[in-house]
């Protein structure tokens, strides 16, 4: 497996705001190449849409956003060529019908380039599923081997920026601990990897000098000043989002194009 240098990403004062209300407000980070970044919320409270943004595959609605360089949304096309995204239930689903290989087979095939020989074993040990049995029906998998096959689909895009929604979400304490150290290994590697939970005490155990958070994601308005650690972070909701909300009229945070596959599922690439 290709191991690129990972992507920086740069956000300041990021928000999605529909007509609803806030999706999530103000935030501002740096995430260096080879790091580990952690937001955490509650369900509902803006993390997947905040993944999706990072990636180049939601638009944002206030804020300034680079990824390698690139100015989303304008450049999403080629952020999305460089980035990849872990299992998130609305958007790339396991299908419980196939088995493990035939889900390898897929991912292969919707590459946008040839693959190397050897990829998908690749993918799957830095996963932390050498030993699993490709045989085996999704179905037939434990919330942690799930998991960590959407990690393996997603790097066999060989992206350099890697996005993980929910990694607590379903998993005992231990196997979160687990999860958060394949990930953070994949960073300690050069991979940037940005990462989103609802509980993050399994990443006390395994986090890193490179790894910063857990940064609260806010939706209402009020200020919060998140935990500093590699190029700093901080996630805050501005007191004027009433005002914003009813000047910009945003319609929805909208899916960008080129993500749907033509069987309705959107792409890890």
């Amino acid at each position: 497996m290709r191991r690129a240098t990972g992507a920086r990403v740069d956000a300041e004062g990021v928000g999605l705001v529909t007509r609803e209300g806030p999706v999530y407000t103000g935030v501002g980070f740096t995430a260096r190449p080879g790091t580990l970044t952690v937001f955490q919320a509650d369900s509902g409270g803006g993390r997947s849409a905040l993944l999706l943004t990072l990636t180049g595959r939601m638009r944002p609605s206030e804020g300034s956003l680079h990824v390698d360089g690139h100015a989303l949304p304008r450049y999403a096309r080629r952020v999305r060529r460089t980035s990849s995204l872990g299992l998130m239930d609305e958007v790339n689903p396991l299908d419980e019908r196939l088995r493990v290989r035939e889900h390898l087979s897929e991912g292969l095939l919707l590459r946008m380039r040839p693959a190397g020989r050897g990829l998908a074993d690749e993918a799957m040990e830095a996963a932390g599923l050498g030993g699993l049995d490709r045989r085996s029906l999704v179905r037939e998998l434990s919330m942690l081997e799930r998991r960590r096959l959407g990690v393996a689909l997603a790097l066999l895009d060989e992206p350099r920026l890697l996005a993980v929604d929910d990694v607590d979400g379903g998993l005992a304490p231990e196997h979160q601990a687990e999860l958060w150290g394949t990930l953070q290994g994949l960073a300690d590697g050069g991979l940037t990897v940005i990462a989103t939970c609802a509980d993050a005490d399994g990443l006390e155990g395994v986090a890193g000098s490179d790894t910063q958070g857990p940064i609260p994601l806010r939706q209402e308005d009020g200020a919060t000043r998140a935990p500093r650690g590699t190029g700093g972070a901080s996630a805050a909701a501005p007191k004027t989002a009433g005002r914003r909300e009813r000047r910009r009229r945003h319609t929805g945070p909208g899916i960008l194009r080129g993500t749907r596959r033509k069987d309705g599922h959107h792409g890890r690439a």
